[in-house]
């Protein structure tokens, strides 16, 4: 009898251990800084040296104190960055994979502390975004690396236990638009060049900031596979909405820049285009404080108005 209860007792506690640690869409990695001898650049060499392509690494708080002549953190960084050969076989099983390519991450120290930290996605936000599964090997190889590299850049580091009560999502998790093209074959760069220029600059007249761009179709035409006219995929921001939201939640980071992605498939007349909205934010982070809400549903009102404005 009593093997059994102890036998039953073995389980509750494992029950109770999974209900605990439910899977969380952030994760944080960090450990001491007190020597200062771990920088933006000491962990941007850490990410090269792994394989990963950077495309960004702004140190926000120049452009925070710019703007609004002041800043939150001792440190914030927003990088991003991803690995070529994992994002193309990750796309071949569903362009989504493209909505974290790259991927951002926030580097950050609080003022008054001495840590320093880095937020990702963990595989259970890249999975329920893209909506391909976090058994699917390559999102496993991808997390897997993401994490050991995290280890050597922050070395004696830890990832912090976090409990967030992820909200029901008031919408759409991804953004998503179409378009005609009637263009093929080399008269399609001018046609997606006026089309990109002229959304590029509605975007920046609205106040949103294009912090990176990669011709994903190049990396992927370098690996032999040429399945699309174009495939590109912008960085976009918005100061007041990272600088509002990160005031509370600096680990907000990993989703800002945003990536927004627009493709054509050879032979298709259609543009997808699509980005993680804002509803990703405050569902995962589990943000509640008026002034972050209305910023970010502000700035997804707005995206939207925008990109149909251009398309339409």
């Amino acid at each position: 009898m009593k093997s059994i209860i102890k036998g039953l007792l073995t389980v509750l506690v494992l029950v109770t251990g999974i209900a605990a640690n439910a899977s969380q869409d952030i994760q944080i990695y960090t450990t001491d800084n007190s020597a200062g001898k771990i920088t933006g650049v000491t962990i941007e060499k850490v990410f090269s040296d792994a394989g990963f392509t950077i495309s960004g690494n702004n140190d926000m708080n120049v452009a925070f104190k710019s703007k609004f002549q002041k800043t939150n953190h001792k440190m914030y960084h927003l990088f991003t960055l991803y690995k070529k050969d994992l994002v193309l076989a990750l796309v071949k099983v569903s362009p989504k994979a493209a909505l974290f390519a790259p991927l951002s991450m926030s580097i950050y120290m609080k003022k008054g502390s001495n840590d320093i930290s880095i937020s990702s996605l963990s595989i259970d936000g890249m999975a329920k975004v893209t909506g391909i599964p976090a058994t699917n090997k390559h999102m496993i190889e991808y997390s897997k690396l993401v994490r050991a590299t995290l280890a050597k850049a922050l070395p004696k580091g830890h990832f912090k236990k976090t409990s967030y009560k992820q909200l029901k999502a008031k919408g759409e998790l991804v953004t998503s638009f179409s378009a005609e093209m009637q263009e093929q074959g080399e008269d399609v760069e001018d046609e997606l060049e006026s089309f990109q220029t002229e959304l590029e600059g509605s975007l920046e007249t609205v106040g949103f900031v294009i912090a990176g761009f990669n011709k994903l179709s190049d990396d992927f035409s370098e690996a032999g596979y040429d399945k699309y006219d174009f495939f590109d995929a912008y960085s976009i921001c918005k100061l007041s909405v990272i600088f509002e939201v990160a005031k509370t939640h600096p680990e907000a980071g990993a989703f800002a820049p945003c990536t927004f992605y627009m493709y054509k498939e050879k032979g298709s007349t259609e543009v997808q285009m699509a980005y993680p909205s804002v509803y990703n934010w405050i569902s995962s982070l589990e943000i509640k404080d008026e002034p972050s809400i209305k910023v970010l549903e502000d700035a997804q009102k707005l995206m939207v108005r925008v990109v149909k404005e251009v398309t339409e």
